[in-house]
This record gives C-alpha cells, sequence and structure tokens, in this order.
C-alpha cells in the first residue's frame, strides 16, 4: 500500500474542463482540372480537415467556358475550372456531399454552381439508393454570393447590380425552404480589407450590403414576416482579420454587436439563436510579404488568434493562407502545414475549455464602443446615398477603399507603419524554404488549359448531336431566357439546365442576353493622394516628369491595363493613383480587358508607357499577346512593364521578350516605381539617363 503523503493533492492533477467544438477547418483549394482537385480534396480531409472550401478558377467565376476568348492563359489557374455537370460529379467524386460542408467562393455565376452541386447531389444519393430529397434537405454549406464587394475589389461580376441582386434574392428565397441548411450567401468583409477598408469601413460596408440583401428579400414577399428569422439565421458573414489582433478581435465584437441590434430591431427578429453573428475567415492575404516570406507564419498564426481567442465572437469556420502565397500557388504540403496550426491551437492548447476571456475589459470595451460609433456613422452615410447598391454604382464606396489604401500605402512607403523584413529589418539569412523558387511553389501544367477547353467543346457538340439531349439543352435555355424576362425564380430554371448539361458560359451568357453586363467604377479619379505635396521623394519624381515634358513637348501618358479575368484590382489602382500624382497623364480603363483592347488603348491615346498588371498567374500568354500587338500595330517602341506575382525565371523570361522591366511584391516603394517609369520613357525616347532637364 503507497503512503497517504505519496498521493498527489486534487490541485496537483486538476480536471480538464468540457471543451467547445472546434469550427470547422478549411483550406481554401482547387487547381488544374476536377480530377486533380478531387484527389486534392480527399487528401485534404484524410488530413483532418474538417470542411471543403472550393477554389474556382476565373473563367468559371466570370461566367465563361475555357473555349473563350477572354480565358486565354486563366484556365485552371487560381482554382479548379468547372464547366457543366460532369466536372461537377468529378469533383466530388467519393466525397459524400449529403455529410460534407462545403464552401464555394462563387459570386456572380453562384445559382448556377449551387444548381449543379445540388444536381451532384441527387445523383449521389440516387445511386446509393437515398431518396434525392432527403439528401438535399441536409446539404450544408455556402455560396459566397456577395456580389456587391465585386464591384468593390474581387472583380468577377457579371451583370449589374439589379439583376445580381435579383439572383441573390431568388437563391435565399429558394434554400431557406429547400436546402435549410446552407448559407445562400456569404457577406464578405473580407476583400474590402484587401482592397484598403480600415475595420470602420469594413464593418459598416459589409452591414449595408446586408441590409440590402435583407430588405431585398423581405420586399420580395416570398417570406412571410413571421418566418423572416429563418432567412436571418442562414445569412453569413466572410471576414478578414489582420495582424493588429486585438483590433480585429474588437472588430469581431463589435460586428456581433452591430447584427444583433440590425436583425432586432430592423426586421424584428425575437430570438436570439437566429440573430447569431455566423462567420468564417480566411487571415489576410494582404499582408503576407514576398521578402522574407517565413515571416508569414507567424502572421498567420496571429491573425488566427484575432478570430478564435473571444469565445463570445469567435469564428464557425477558418481557412488559412499558406506561407508562399506572395510567391505563387501553395503546394500540399504548404496547404498542411495551415491546417496543422489550426489543429495545434484547437486540440492542444486549452483555448477552447475556457469562457470569454475578454468579457468584462475596460480597454476591449472602449476598443469596441469606438469602433461601433465609427461604423453606425459610416453606415448612416451610405444609407444617405440610397443604400449599398447606389453607393457602388456612384463610386462612393469604391473611392473611399481607394483612397484607404492610398494612405495605407503611404504609411508603410515613408516606415510610419513596420513591415517586418520589407520596410525594417530587411537583412537577412539565405532562406533554405526558397532556395530552389521554381520548387517552392505548385506550378499547374501549361496543357492544362488546351485539355480543358477540347473537353468542354466535346461536351456541347456530344450533347447537341444526341437525339434527347441536345433538344433538352436548347428548351432549357430558352427556360432561362425567358424567365429572366419575368420575375419567375431562376433557380428551378438553372436546375433544369444542370441537369441537360448546359455549360457555365451558356448559361451566363443566356442571362447577358436578357440583363446585359456591367462595369464597375474605378475609384481612380474620385480618390485623395498627393497631388500638391507628398514626401521629397515623390517631389523629385514629379520635377522629372516635368522635365522629360520639357524636353519631349508634350505630355508624358501611360496606359495601365489589366489584361485577362483577374479582377483583382488594388495594386494597378494604387499604381494608376500615384502616377496621376506624380504627374503623369493617366489612362486606367478599369478590369477584364482583352490584350487586342489594351494595345487599341495604347496607340489610340499615344501613350509613352504600358503598365500591365496581373496577379492569376496568366503573364505568361497575355503579356507576349500584348507585347505581339504592338509591334503588329507600328507600335513597338512603346515599353511595356509589368507587375504582379511573377516568379523570377518567369520575369526574366519576359525581360529577354521584351519587357522593360518587372516589379512583383517586394517592390512596395511606389515613388521609386515611378521614377523608373520617367528612366524607361526616356530610354525609349533616347533622352540622356539621368535626371531630367529642370523646368
Amino acid at each position: 500500500m503507497p503512503d497517504a503523503t505519496d498521493v498527489p493533492t486534487p490541485a496537483a492533477a486538476p480536471a480538464r474542463p468540457e471543451r467547445d467544438r472546434p469550427w470547422v477547418m478549411r483550406t481554401y483549394a482547387g487547381h488544374s482540372s476536377a480530377a486533380a482537385s478531387n484527389a486534392l480534396y480527399r487528401r485534404n480531409l484524410a488530413k483532418g480537415q474538417t470542411g471543403l472550401s472550393v477554389a474556382f478558377d476565373l473563367p468559371t467565376q466570370t461566367g465563361y467556358d475555357p473555349d473563350h476568348v477572354l480565358a486565354r492563359g486563366e484556365v485552371g489557374k487560381v482554382g479548379v475550372p468547372i464547366s457543366h455537370i460532369g466536372d461537377m460529379r468529378q469533383l466530388f467524386e467519393e466525397i459524400p456531399l449529403g455529410e460534407m460542408n462545403t464552401s464555394m467562393t462563387i459570386n456572380a455565376v453562384a445559382m448556377y454552381l449551387l444548381a449543379m452541386y445540388q444536381v451532384a447531389a441527387e445523383e449521389q444519393a440516387e445511386a446509393s439508393g437515398e431518396d434525392p430529397a432527403d439528401v438535399v434537405a441536409r446539404l450544408a454549406g455556402t455560396t459566397q454570393n456577395d456580389i456587391i464587394k465585386e464591384y468593390l475589389s474581387r472583380g468577377t461580376y457579371v451583370f449589374p447590380p439589379g439583376p445580381s441582386m435579383r439572383l441573390i434574392t431568388d437563391m435565399v428565397n429558394y434554400t431557406v425552404t429547400t436546402i435549410p441548411k446552407w448559407n445562400p450567401i456569404n457577406i464578405c468583409s473580407y476583400h474590402l480589407q484587401e482592397a484598403g477598408a480600415t475595420p470602420v469601413q469594413e464593418i459598416a460596408y459589409a452591414m449595408s450590403t446586408a441590409i440590402a440583401v435583407l430588405d431585398a428579400v423581405r420586399d420580395s414577399g416570398v417570406v412571410a414576416p413571421e418566418d423572416f428569422g429563418t432567412v436571418v439565421a442562414r445569412i453569413s458573414f466572410f471576414v478578414n482579420a489582420g495582424v493588429r489582433f486585438v483590433e480585429e478581435m474588437c472588430k469581431m465584437r463589435a460586428f456581433v454587436q452591430l447584427w444583433d441590434e440590425l436583425t432586432r430591431e430592423r426586421y424584428g427578429v425575437e430570438d436570439a439563436r437566429q440573430r447569431r453573428f455566423r462567420y468564417g475567415v480566411q487571415v489576410n492575404s494582404l499582408g503576407l510579404t514576398e521578402a522574407q516570406p517565413e515571416n508569414n507564419v507567424q502572421r498567420i498564426l496571429l491573425e488566427m488568434l484575432a478570430v478564435t481567442l473571444s469565445k463570445d465572437a469567435r469564428a464557425r469556420a477558418v481557412q488559412l493562407p499558406a506561407w508562399n502565397e506572395a510567391l505563387g500557388l501553395p503546394r500540399p504540403w504548404d496547404q498542411q502545414w495551415s491546417l496543422r496550426m489550426q489543429q495545434v491551437l484547437a486540440y492542444e492548447t486549452d483555448l477552447l475549455e475556457h469562457e470569454d476571456l475578454f468579457a468584462g475589459s475596460r480597454v476591449v470595451e472602449g476598443k469596441v464602443a469606438e469602433l461601433v460609433e465609427g461604423a453606425r456613422a459610416e453606415m448612416a452615410r451610405v444609407a444617405e446615398l440610397g443604400g449599398a447598391v447606389a453607393a457602388v454604382e456612384s463610386g462612393y464606396m469604391k473611392s473611399a477603399l481607394v483612397a484607404s489604401h492610398a494612405l495605407r500605402r503611404q504609411r508603410i512607403e515613408d516606415g510610419q507603419e513596420v513591415v517586418v523584413g520589407v520596410n525594417r529589418f530587411e537583412s537577412t539569412e539565405p532562406n533554405p524554404l526558397t532556395a530552389d523558387l521554381d520548387s517552392a511553389i505548385q506550378t499547374v501544367d501549361a496543357g492544362v488549359e488546351a485539355a480543358a477547353a477540347q473537353a468542354v467543346r466535346s461536351w456541347r457538340e456530344e450533347r447537341d448531336a444526341d437525339a434527347e439531349r441536345g433538344p433538352r439543352a436548347a428548351a432549357a435555355l430558352e427556360r432561362l431566357r425567358a424567365a429572366a424576362g419575368t420575375d419567375e425564380n431562376l433557380m428551378e430554371a438553372s436546375l433544369e439546365c444542370a441537369r441537360a448539361g448546359i455549360t457555365v458560359g451558356e448559361w451566363a451568357q443566356a442571362l447577358r442576353d436578357v440583363f446585359g453586363e456591367f462595369r464597375a467604377p474605378t475609384g481612380v479619379s474620385g480618390s485623395v493622394g498627393a497631388a500638391d505635396g507628398g514626401s521629397a521623394e515623390l517631389v523629385a519624381v514629379r520635377e522629372a516628369v516635368r522635365g522629360t515634358e520639357a524636353e519631349l513637348g508634350e505630355r508624358l501618358r501611360i496606359l495601365v491595363g489589366k489584361p485577362g479575368l483577374d479582377g483583382h484590382s488594388n495594386g494597378a489602382e494604387q499604381i494608376a493613383v500615384r502616377a496621376r500624382d506624380a504627374g503623369f497623364e493617366v489612362i486606367y480603363q478599369g478590369i477584364r480587358l482583352t490584350p487586342e483592347q489594351i494595345v487599341s488603348a495604347a496607340v489610340a491615346e499615344d501613350v509613352h508607357l504600358v503598365g500591365i498588371s496581373i496577379l492569376s498567374g496568366s503573364h505568361m500568354e497575355l503579356v507576349p499577346d500584348v507585347l505581339d500587338g504592338l509591334r503588329d500595330a507600328g507600335a513597338g517602341d512603346i515599353p511595356v512593364i509589368v507587375g504582379g506575382i511573377i516568379p523570377e525565371s518567369d520575369a526574366a523570361a519576359l525581360k529577354a521578350l521584351g519587357v522593360a522591366e518587372v516589379f512583383t511584391p517586394k517592390d512596395f516603394g511606389l515613388n521609386e516605381i515611378m521614377a523608373r517609369f520617367v528612366e524607361v520613357i526616356r530610354a525609349s525616347r533616347e533622352l540622356p539617363a539621368g535626371q531630367a532637364q529642370p523646368v
């Protein structure tokens, strides 16, 4: 028998409290093809991932098939190409959709991707002998479907605001009864922060978007007032978390407070469970750096804490970027590293064993009150303008974001805002993670695009040649067009299109025929800059521009172009604003241009330099097209510079083809870039190198 003194006291071995259930853990993934992405998903699920987050490629997101001219260079690059129900089947092969929680980052064509997802689930149910309706009722997940932020940041919009809101409303009204566990919209403040939003703007513009959506659903009259809480309960948010994690955590608590007030007071929702602020998060990809990319690991971890530490405002789902996303497409191992960060926090630490850590904190309560007050004021401003849709159409919100982003860039440039490894602590040991940069990221096989283009052509040809499938497809498209011209809910017509084998490009074109297309305001002309002052470096560049103009006897004009489908225009907008402030005349026509359109504008405007911005990885296809087009138009002497996420080997190849300069995210100094613009123009016009002659 052991002596009583050998037995530990109860305090020496305390009981472990009951733990909360962890958040849904995802990685944002998809590339190359449905088959390759399916294999990746199954590997990630086997590693402990508890939900899927599907990244679609840009042609899919913008409603084009892989063989469309605008799809050139973009197929399979930033996500998986899904063109029809056959692709959707393959994407989720051996993944039971009735048991899965799937988030789909899709907006303009969200209705059609949800329709195909539902049809794929029905087919799985029939194959296993289950009732398809029962499986559909169990489907859980989210379609992003926030088109308002697309006009402000990501740029994958297709239709004008009115028809886009109609598509959202139809989806909400359909899912709330037929797919009751589905979140039909994920209102995204994430992308607003990446476009420059301050925490106050991020809260205010997201809440204003939610008001626009909920008002539209309420005013449609489909859901009875007493049942409106079921609509509110399915509205989710997708939020950004930056490295200022105390402020970000307070931002989430402010979101919770404002959402509870809004849904109770404006929409009369009495059930507190239906008023719960439900959000998922991806931490801030904008803050990931190309320079010393190993620092991104600690950034990602700190940003995750912002949305997990506070129990009363904890994320329901988390997906983390990989450390090397500023360099290119992450490999499966990189995604695994990010997943393991979540798992260590959730399962090894005691985070989930405690009540809210910040309840009663004077500091936290003060910061939350400050954010709430600021957000209310900005929401009131948006309401005065007529609401979120009107504030998009007028350009107000876009100009505000461009201005905020410009101010942030200025703070980094002058050192007020420190970015470790970028503008401070820049000396570094050689990085073994990037010693072989070509193997440190994943690349998409060059044959993916040709294979996808041929596959979708074969799918359409075989379908149309079939005696039964061909007429059914034609009838489905005609039904969709007819329904779009009425107030009929478009989900049923879209489901028939999915079953009939209609492609994403065909579905979107049918609605383009009825709704038309849209080009959102760029926000550049109305943004705040530093045209009348600025730093000594900017003043020096401005003098160099004026001196060069005096030597040439003409105004210096530059064209900033975004070819292809890459809608991430933040960098292009900041270049355009700073170039304007440096004294250049700037031609910026927005996103989604063909190389031919860029060449035509360069020739028509008689520009001195063309700047191309591409972040989607399509630079090796689209930039040569611009160079060839300029030469064919007799304007081969116009220098071309390129900016984007471009590996060193690709940068060398572009320069060998005739590109004058390549800038990547490590080149954060906009004034230095402007000075290089002047140097490139002077060299192209055979003016003496060095400082331009003063005026």
